[in-house]
């Protein structure tokens, strides 16, 4: 076999390891969309996440690839790029999300996929190979994000609290029981324009490395970018129950007005992040709005030692999926 057609293989079959990945964000976050419309009852879990799957395909629609251009473009400088790279990135990122998943602790598949590229960078060329500005502004993120999230939710709590003071708890409940479709609808849009992002910006990466597209191209080609909402989608209609329980109920108890309070302040976060290129977590940034609706409540309504246990998960993130990426990155390089 010519290695030109070698080199096509390995190109197709690390595009399909990018969308199984793609799909596992979806099936990991799931929970991320669907956690409080499903808790409050508002929707049945299989009705729900056919509604975020939607919602998520829908996003190809609404939002600019600002957010695949930094993954793609702003994260590692031109030229470090390989096969080698991206295979280590993958499973680093993988590996984790199983990990994760099967424990049902909700942390971020963006932060793997970033830790991923960053861990399988290192291992081949050093930190000076990473874009700094790139990393930091997705390393900054991991903290705004969720205080972004918290201020939102918390804020939407407040005024909805101070609008409908005079209202009976059944109305009120039957109003938000509509309007949080809304909410989940926006929210689930967020999360499909950020996250298919990070993989289309990855796939992208490894077309520019393989010279399949060049490194002048203002966008990836259009079936990169159909590939990679239709598979998040599909991994969101999956669902990752596992993760389902943790996020609409242990940290605090919803009702549809909370619900409807946390999505609306996650889906703002989320609509910011994308405008401005940023690769945020949803994760970091519905939990963040569950924890700022909670504490309004009361600070007791939280319970802050799930909280930390997530918070410890999203710490551990990026240098675990760096660390397993820098060894299949080596695994890759030695066997290839």
């Amino acid at each position: 076999m010519a290695s030109a057609e070698i080199a096509f293989w390995v190109v197709a079959l690390l595009v399909v390891l990018a969308l199984l990945f793609d799909f596992m964000n979806g099936f990991h976050d799931a929970a991320n969309s669907i956690a409080t419309v499903v808790s409050t009852g508002v929707l049945k879990p299989q009705q729900a996440v056919l509604f975020a799957a939607f919602f998520n395909v829908v996003a190809i629609a609404i939002f600019q690839l600002k957010v695949a251009a930094t993954v793609g473009k702003g994260i590692v400088e031109p030229g470090i790029v390989d096969h080698h790279v991206v295979f280590g990135a993958l499973i680093g990122a993988i590996a984790w999300n199983g990990i994760t998943w099967w424990w049902g602790i909700p942390s971020s598949s963006s932060h793997a996929l970033i830790g991923g590229i960053a861990g399988a960078v290192v291992a081949k060329a050093g930190p000076s190979a990473l874009v700094a500005g790139g990393i930091w502004k997705t390393v900054a993120f991991i903290i705004v994000s969720p205080l972004l999230g918290y201020l939102l939710g918390s804020l939407m709590m407040v005024i909805v609290a101070w609008i409908c003071r005079h209202k009976s708890p059944i109305r009120i409940d039957r109003w938000f029981r509509r309007l949080q479709l809304v909410s989940a609808g926006l929210y689930s849009l967020g999360h499909g324009g950020n996250d298919a992002q990070k993989t289309i910006g990855l796939i992208w990466m490894l077309l520019i490395a393989a010279g399949m597209v060049g490194v002048g191209e203002k966008a990836p080609p259009t079936w990169v970018i159909v590939a990679c909402y239709i598979a998040i989608g599909m991994g969101t209609m999956f669902g990752g129950w596992r993760i389902v329980q943790t996020m609409g109920q242990r940290i605090t108890k919803l009702k549809p007005v909370g619900g409807f309070c946390a999505e609306t302040g996650g889906a703002i976060t989320l609509f910011l992040a994308t405008a401005m290129g940023i690769p945020v977590s949803t994760t970091h940034t519905i939990t963040g709005a569950i924890v700022g609706v909670g504490s309004v409540q009361r600070a007791s309504a939280v319970r802050w030692g799930v909280a930390g246990s997530i918070v410890w998960a999203w710490i551990f993130t990026i240098p675990a999926a760096a660390t397993m990426a820098g060894i299949c990155y080596w695994v890759s390089f030695a066997l290839y």
